[in-house]
Formats: C-alpha cells, structure tokens, sequence
C-alpha cells in the first residue's frame, strides 16, 4: 500500500513552520494516546507511529528537505530499505513534554513492546553519513528521444574544501572535544525510572567540535563546486523519467561516499508531433480537390519524409498508419507508429468566377447526393418523428 503524504497525515501545508508541525503533533499525539483509545488501542497504536514517523521527518530540516524534493524515496538512507522504525525516531523530549502527568511516556512505549533504554548511545558517535542525493531537469527533443543521446550537463554539489582538507578547522589548528557532551556526541535524558539519549546538537553527535573555523568553508569543511557530467538518455524516454547517477551527488560526512544525482527528464513540445506512448501522431492538410480526386502528399516523420497515397473521397479527420514509423520503446523492443491525420481545407476568398464553378458543381451532382449527408438527414428525419 502507497504510504500517505507526511503533511496530510499531520494536516498542515506544505509551507507550515515548525511551530505549526509541532502544535499538530501535540495535537494528534494526545488524540492518540493509546489510553484514551481503549477499545481501538491497536488502530491507535499505529496511528501515534504514522504521526511520529511523519514528525520525525518534518520537525528536521535536512529530512524534510530530502522528502519535499524526493518524497519517501529519498529517506530510505535515513530509515533504511525497511522504513521507519522505533528507532529512528527522535524526538522523544517533545513526547515527554506533551504527556508529562498524563499516562506517562514509558507506558506509552511499553504498550508497543519498546524499551527506551535501547536508545541510549545506540546511533554511533561520529559516524559516517552518506552525502544527500540531488536533483537536476533536462529538456530534450522528440527528435533526441527518437535516437537517444549524450546531453553533458553542468551541475552545482557539494565537495571537499581544499584549504582545510574537508576537517572545517582552521589551518594548523585542530578540532576540540565537546564539552557539552564530553565527547560522547549523545546527551542522556532522564525521565522517571527510563531513560534515553539524543544527538548532541552542540556537536551533531560527533563528539568534537571546531574552535577555529577555516575561513574558506566557514568550518564546514565543503564548499559548493561546479561539475561536468555526460549523461546518456536512452531511446523511448518520456517526461517524469529519472535517471540515477549513483556517487555524483553531494559529499558525504567523515569520509561517507557521496549521495547520488537524480536526472529528471522532460521532453520538450513538438511543434508537428504529438506523443501517446510510443506513437505519434501529425495533422496533415490537404486540398478539396486533393481529397476528392486523391494525391499523393509528402509527410514528414522523425526519420525524414514519406510519400503517402490519399485515395480519391477522403473525408476529412480520416486517420492512417504509418506502421513502425514512431518512437522506440524504453525497453529496448518494439517500434511505435505514427498516424497521420488529414484535415480537408475548406476553400476561402472565393473570386465570383470560383463560386459559379461551385455552384454550377453542387447543380450537377443534386441535394444530399453524398453517403455521409444522406445518412445525417435520415437520422435527423427519424428524430423528428419520434
């Protein structure tokens, strides 16, 4: 089942403030409190974990960042192939303040088989984190799609500052243990018989910290780079692919690899082409005379021109196929078709000489002469009589 839309589980808009996430978390928090569902315990249960998960992500700048920018996908390095789990979850001190004196939050977590304790140091101090993924939009031609092609592509990412070696501390000094958290990159928070941990916030939970900041990188130890890339779009690609350039993405902490790039295709509007799926489809005009007497027109297609016989009484919007003659499928098999659509031209600034011609025309064939007139005058003549 497709998971639900973070900021439609806690109901806020897309543009919400922290304040805002967080006054509708307390809110759906207390609501779903599993004491004060007690015949639906169960269903509340894994309603407070949906709202939790959706806070986790939310209430965090960098994760929401990620979600807004590649939804569910683009958090699987946060909670792993597995989603979100207990674990991950942290904001425990918000918990503590919403249900403090009511329930307790111990209870709470009991109920779900969970031991607070396990998360005391349990996120390792100082650990590598893999770079984030970015994203970048690539307009291409139906023509390029036709054949595919190698587009070479300019982006911006983070890498290594050259002047402190990627460490963010200055040239010849170095970095200093936290003395918020003494260097264990985790701060212990007590609340009646349990207790747990959270990320040291003075040091991100690596334990040290920059007392002398490189000036280049203002002690962040990246800086934002320009990169050259060629990319190769296959044949049949369509708006909305995304191709995956696995280690092109931003520089990853303490030696992590980098995240990766993420191309978003979107094939540009052809001025004779229209695209469904593989076939394509082209208007084409003809004469009056040409569609009573038949021609032979030239059409265009994406592999240059065809001569296409219109047999003599074309209607117009009387569609042909061009058998194979549209776009390669993604999959490496199958040719699409295109289909040609004629479009009878209704003669205009007739000189006086042309409209007798006309006239004179219509006199020798008679009224309602034609197949389709004659079938629309039935119809309109049996209407009438019902």
């Amino acid at each position: 089942m497709a998971k639900r839309d973070y900021y439609e589980i806690l109901g806020v808009s897309r543009n919400a403030s922290a304040e805002e996430i967080k006054k509708a978390y307390r809110k759906l928090a207390l609501k779903y409190h599993p004491d004060r569902n007690p015949t639906n315990r169960k269903e509340a249960e894994e309603k407070f974990k949906e709202i939790s998960e959706a806070y986790e992500v939310l209430s965090d700048s960098q994760k929401r960042a990620k979600y807004d920018q590649f939804g569910h996908e683009g958090l699987r390095s946060e909670f792993g192939a597995g989603g979100f789990r207990w674990e991950n979850f942290t904001h425990f001190e918000d918990l503590a303040d919403i249900f403090e004196g009511f329930g307790g939050l111990g209870d709470i977590f009991e109920s779900f088989g969970i031991d607070l304790g396990m998360f005391s140091g349990r996120r390792r101090r100082g650990g590598p984190e893999p770079g984030s993924s970015i994203q970048y939009e690539l307009e291409i031609t139906l023509e390029e799609v036709a054949r595919g092609v190698d587009k070479t592509i300019y982006i911006q990412r983070e890498d290594p500052c050259k002047r402190c070696g990627g460490s963010g501390a200055k040239p010849g000094t170095k970095e200093e243990v936290c003395p918020l958290c003494n260097g264990t990159g985790q701060i212990r928070f007590s609340q009646g018989f349990f207790s747990i941990s959270r990320t040291c916030q003075k040091c991100k939970g690596r334990g040290k910290i920059i007392k002398t900041p490189c000036p280049e990188c203002k002690g962040k130890g990246k800086v934002l780079g320009r990169r050259k890339i060629t990319v190769r779009i296959p044949k049949g690609a369509d708006t909305g692919l995304r191709l995956k350039i696995p280690n092109e993405g931003n520089i990853g902490e303490r030696g992590a690899k980098r995240g990766n790039l993420y191309v978003l295709i979107n094939v540009k509007p052809h001025e004779l082409f229209k695209r469904r799926d593989n076939d394509i489809m082209v208007e084409v005009p003809i004469s009056f005379t040409e569609a009573a007497l038949g021609s032979e027109k030239i059409v265009p297609t994406l592999d240059g021109k065809v001569k296409m016989k219109v047999p003599p009484g074309t209607q117009s919007g009387r569609i042909f196929r061009l058998k194979g003659k549209g776009l390669p499928s993604l999959r490496g098999y199958g040719q699409g078709d295109e289909y040609v659509k004629i479009i009878v031209e209704t003669p205009t600034n007739l000189n006086e000489e042309q409209k007798e011609l006309l006239r004179k025309f219509a006199e020798s064939r008679g009224e309602n002469l034609d197949p389709l007139s004659k079938s629309f005058m039935k119809k309109v003549k049996k209407f009438f009589r019902s």
